[in-house]
């Protein structure tokens, strides 16, 4: 065996952060882009294709449905042909759908092809979560999620810019700009996907670059975090579906995911609704609606530090959901397009800032088989609530003829989460370490 004494464990977890986030922060934004573009579309598609606030909802939402029908059988698919194929499977196939996404030209062939997204993008972002568990033990994991989910507000921020700019090619070639724009951010979806092939490893084991001493030392550091948080206890799918405290965290989810895809699929239009109207302003729009993201960036590596620092996940994800909650009360409110945004911008960092000690609470409780479908669990939750929402405010919109209603239901709802993410028992209760016979 290994030596292992000599093995400094705050340069190793260093060096694997350095070797592991950037690459699958990349894949992230790409794949968050390919599902949120419809936002920076939207006004566009509503033009050229005539969609009503209810179909434009629906459309934007229906990826959820697909998603949560095909999460847990992705995600378990994952564990037993492990990360490396499975991701670049996923990451080709949903660029490809993305592409195709030029192609629509009806009501009907948007349900269709946003359904078909969402099933070929199932499984991804469980996966990458499930993926980090294999490198960091509880103690690191609120920052390393935490980087890694940076590239879900970073994305908003690249794709603001970038969607605007493609927006402008409206007539170059015979295309619409918003064909110019599922075809540039699908097509290299396909190419990151097949590089997976090459850079991802399955796990320290396969990582020709730590190491010998460093993957006995690892191994045995992840061996002994799911010792102490009880996780080891808990291998079986149906251990899972047996924690309680995991269905409390899946109302919190449910909640969070409501709030995220209002912001990711209606924010520019409700920043729209403060505007004069018109192609100009739609691509301002766009550029402005990168600001929400670059502070919800910044906000979530700060409280993924600090809950990392404090080890205390519940009454950060508690202060996050409130902050989110006065975000989308305000935006209701506003009366001002600088008001919406700031409103706005209170609210993303809320739900984005969550996220870093929220997956890290719902990760340490659980095991083998039991985590990868606890994940898949708590996404095909919130792929419900990522369908809810949208829908929702695209129902209320056309019946209100405002966004006020929805943005004051779901600050109510968030209010509600915060609660509830205190009830949630931490990983070193009782109900954590119980194995269920």
């Amino acid at each position: 065996m290994e030596s292992t004494a000599a093995v400094d464990g705050r340069a190793l977890y260093s060096k694997i952060t350095w070797r592991l986030i950037p690459y699958i922060f990349l894949l992230y934004i790409v794949a968050y882009l390919d599902r949120v573009n419809v936002g920076f579309a939207a006004y566009d598609l509503q033009r050229d294709l005539h969609f009503s606030n209810t179909v434009y909802g629906t459309g934007a939402g229906i990826f959820f449905l697909g998603s949560v029908l095909f999460d847990l059988p992705s995600n378990l698919m994952l564990t037993r042909v492990g990360a490396r194929m499975w991701i670049a499977r996923i990451m080709i196939s949903w660029g490809v759908i993305s592409t195709c996404m030029m192609f629509m030209h009806s009501k009907e062939s948007f349900y269709v092809l946003r359904f078909l997204l969402g099933v070929s993008e199932a499984g991804f972002f469980p996966g990458m979560i499930i993926y980090l568990t294999y490198w960091f033990p509880t103690q690191e994991r609120a920052r390393a999620v935490a980087k890694f989910m940076t590239a879900t507000s970073l994305a908003g921020v690249v794709g603001g810019p970038l969607s605007s700019y493609l927006l402008k090619l409206d007539g170059v070639g015979g295309l619409a700009g918003w064909q110019w724009l599922f075809v540039s951010e699908g097509v290299p979806t396909v190419l990151l996907g097949i590089s997976v092939l090459f850079v991802l490893k399955d796990g320290p084991a396969n990582a020709g670059w730590l190491r010998p001493e460093e993957r006995t030392w690892l191994e045995g550091e992840l061996q002994r975090d799911k010792e102490l948080s009880g996780a080891s206890t808990h291998h079986r799918l149906l251990d899972a579906f047996r924690l309680p405290a995991l269905w409390v965290l899946a109302g919190v989810y449910f909640v969070s995911q409501v709030g995220v895809y209002i912001v990711n699929l209606w924010m520019p239009l409700i920043l729209q609704s403060f505007s004069h109207g018109g192609d100009r302003d739609a691509i301002l729009i766009a550029r402005y609606a990168t600001f929400p993201y670059l502070a919800a960036a910044a906000m979530t590596v700060v409280v993924g530090w600090s809950s990392d620092k404090r080890k205390e996940r519940r009454w950060h994800i508690a202060g996050c959901l409130t902050l989110s909650a006065v975000g989308f009360a305000w935006a209701a409110w506003a009366h001002a397009l600088v008001v919406a945004l700031c409103a706005m911008t209170l609210a993303a960092i809320g739900l984005w800032s969550m996220m870093g000690p929220f997956w890290t609470l719902a990760t340490s409780m659980l095991s083998g088989t039991a985590a990868a479908g606890a994940v898949a669990i708590l996404q095909m939750v919130g792929g419900v609530g990522g369908f809810a929402g949208p829908y929702m405010t695209g129902r209320l919109r056309d019946a209100t003829q405002s966004f006020t209603g929805g943005l004051y239901l779901i600050s109510a709802m968030a209010l509600g989460a915060a609660g509830l993410a205190l009830v949630a028992r931490n990983r070193q209760t009782p109900i954590v370490n119980t194995t269920a016979q």
